[in-house]
Order: C-alpha cells, then sequence, then structure tokens
C-alpha cells in the first residue's frame, strides 16, 4: 500500500483534506433547489462507499510496504473494528446534527460554534488519546486558538450580510443543536485510531488495520447507521415537512450524481486525514482538516458572492479572518515538526 514517508508531504495532503472538507458543501448548492438535505445525505453517503472501495483496492493494496488491503481485512480483529464504526456512527449523528442546526439558527451562528467546539475538543482528545512524539503542544494549542478565533470571526462578517432571520425559539433550538453537534464531532477522529496502528503503517500490530481499511469499515459504518439515523430524521426532521424513500427516488440522475460527488470529495479528504496522522500525529492532521470552515469561507466570498455588495467593515473582518487563519495554520505546521 502507498505510505507518506515525510512530514512535509503529509503536511501537503493535510491541506488537500482541508480543501476537500471545505469544499464538499459546494455539491449540495449545485443539487436541484428542492433537494432537500435528508436525501441529499444518502447520495453523500454512497459517494463515501464507493471512493473508499476504490482506494482501498488501488493505493491501499499496491507497492512493497505494509499489507494489502484484503489481507489487512482478514486479520483484523472485531475490537478494531467497533472502534471504527463507533467513529462513523458518531460522525454520522454529528454531521446530520450540525447540518440542521444550520437549517435552524444559520450557516453564521451554527457552523462557526460547531465547528469551532469540534476543532478544540478534537485535538484535545487525540493528544489525550493519540500523543506524537516530539510534538510541540503549546504551539499546537496557539495555532487551533488563532484557527478557533477566524472561525468566529468569519461567523460575525456572515452575520452581518445573512438575510436570514430566524424567530428566536428556532434560532435557541439550533445553538443547542450546534453545541451537541460539535461535541459529539470531535471524537470520531479519536475513536477511529483506536483501531489503526498510528505508529507503524508499514508492519501494523495484530489486528490493527491500516487507514484505508479503516477508511472503508468507517463508510460502511455511515452506510449502515444512515438507515437509522438518517431514515429517523427524514420522518421527523427538525425543519420542513418530512420526506419519503419515494421522493429520493423520484431524483434525477444528475441530482444523484451531484450527491455522489460531494461524498467522493469527503471521502478524499478523511482519506487523506487517516494516511497522514501516522507522520504529522493525529492532532495536527485533525487540526489542518478542521480548517475547512476557511475554505468554505473563500468559496462564498470569490466563487458564490455572498458578500457582494457587503460594507467595509464586513471585508476588513475577512481580511482579519484569512490572517489569523494563515498565522493558525503556520501555528499548527511548526508544532509537529
Amino acid at each position: 500500500m502507498y505510505i507518506v514517508g515525510s512530514y512535509t508531504l503529509a503536511v501537503i495532503l493535510c491541506f488537500v483534506t482541508m480543501l476537500c472538507w471545505g469544499s464538499w458543501g459546494n455539491t449540495q448548492k449545485l443539487a436541484a433547489k428542492s433537494w432537500r438535505y435528508e436525501l441529499f445525505y444518502w447520495d453523500y453517503v454512497i459517494g463515501i462507499v464507493l471512493f473508499s472501495l476504490l482506494l482501498a483496492f488501488t493505493a491501499g493494496s499496491f507497492g512493497s510496504e505494509g499489507r494489502p488491503f484484503l489481507q489487512d481485512l482478514a486479520q483484523v480483529s472485531w475490537t478494531s473494528v467497533g472502534w471504527v464504526a463507533l467513529g462513523a456512527v458518531v460522525f454520522n449523528v454529528s454531521n446530520i446534527m450540525l447540518s440542521a442546526s444550520v437549517s435552524l439558527a444559520g450557516m453564521a451562528v451554527a457552523f462557526p460554534l460547531g465547528v469551532g467546539i469540534a476543532l478544540v475538543m478534537g485535538v484535545l482528545n487525540n493528544l489525550l488519546l493519540h500523543p506524537a512524539e516530539g510534538q510541540n503542544d503549546l504551539l499546537l494549542w496557539i495555532g487551533v486558538v488563532l484557527v478557533v478565533l477566524a472561525v468566529v470571526v468569519n461567523g460575525i462578517a456572515s452575520g452581518k450580510v445573512s438575510k436570514n432571520q430566524a424567530d428566536k425559539s428556532q434560532n435557541r433550538k439550533g445553538i443547542i443543536l450546534a453545541v451537541l453537534a460539535g461535541i459529539i464531532m470531535s471524537f470520531f477522529s479519536a475513536l477511529v485510531y483506536n483501531g489503526v496502528d498510528l505508529d507503524n503503517f508499514a508492519a501494523p500490530a495484530a489486528g490493527k488495520m491500516t487507514p484505508y481499511t479503516a477508511m472503508v469499515i468507517f463508510a460502511c459504518g455511515m452506510f449502515l447507521s444512515n438507515f437509522v439515523i438518517n431514515t429517523i430524521v427524514m420522518k421527523k426532521p427538525f425543519v420542513g415537512e418530512p420526506v419519503t424513500y419515494k421522493q429520493y427516488f423520484a431524483g434525477n440522475f444528475k441530482t444523484h450524481l451531484v450527491g455522489i460527488l460531494g461524498g467522493c470529495i469527503w471521502a478524499l479528504g478523511t482519506s487523506l486525514n487517516y494516511i497522514c496522522a501516522g507522520t504529522a500525529g493525529a492532532a495536527v492532521s485533525y487540526a489542518l482538516g478542521q480548517g475547512a470552515p476557511m475554505v468554505a469561507a473563500i468559496w462564498g466570498v470569490f466563487i458564490w458572492k455572498e458578500f457582494k455588495g457587503a460594507s467595509k467593515n464586513v471585508y476588513w473582518l475577512l481580511a482579519c479572518m484569512f490572517a489569523l487563519f494563515i498565522a493558525g495554520l503556520a501555528c499548527v505546521v511548526m508544532a509537529g515538526q
């Protein structure tokens, strides 16, 4: 299988993770306007499963180092499978809750709050459960704080141009969901890494799995848990009318394909995050990936023109946001060297 051998390459691939995590949401914008998130999410999960299998049978099976995918899968212990599957369920619950909070409280409030909590607590969880030797934890935390500040400033800027005026009860419900989503999401990567041998990808311990196998188990866990989690949300949505499977199968091919593309983009980013964790460290790779809101902000500013016509103060806030973001990422990168 392919193994990342240098810290520099690992950091570059973690930036690709950040780009993917911050960009897959564009596919939801490209789907049909009447296509509800609950329906889009099925195609998104299917895309994750398909891409994880493609990667496992290519990069995860070729090369002279490590165990190829099928050989690795055959020796994995049920304990390791359980940890990765649990991580998938945790992520699925938190991701759906975060999306619901955005629909209730708006992107400007929910996303910075949820992702900010997930970033801080996620780095802490990975530091406690999967510490890396030689890592500068103080510099890492300085970088995390700067990135969180950037996320908050982005939220303030978005709030100044947001036209969504949710009532107080909806807003309160959205904030509660965002907080819960952030707390729950912070655990998913640390849980997954319990089933992976982060110290030796080339010769993983017996029962542990390679990142490629972990991604396949994770994707299957998302898909299977979706029959329970997303079905409940479809029948009892946080906002809007219930949707049915009949509506899903009535969607056209292009709409389904766009959702699958979104899943493939997210799966590429997550796979690279797992692959780089052994070289960059679990906390550093997770922190870099969670800079995704800034990537989404770049899409919003330059492609979707979401800030068109905004005041000069908003653009100053955006400039401050990008400066904090760049400084934070620089600290995170230096912390792992």
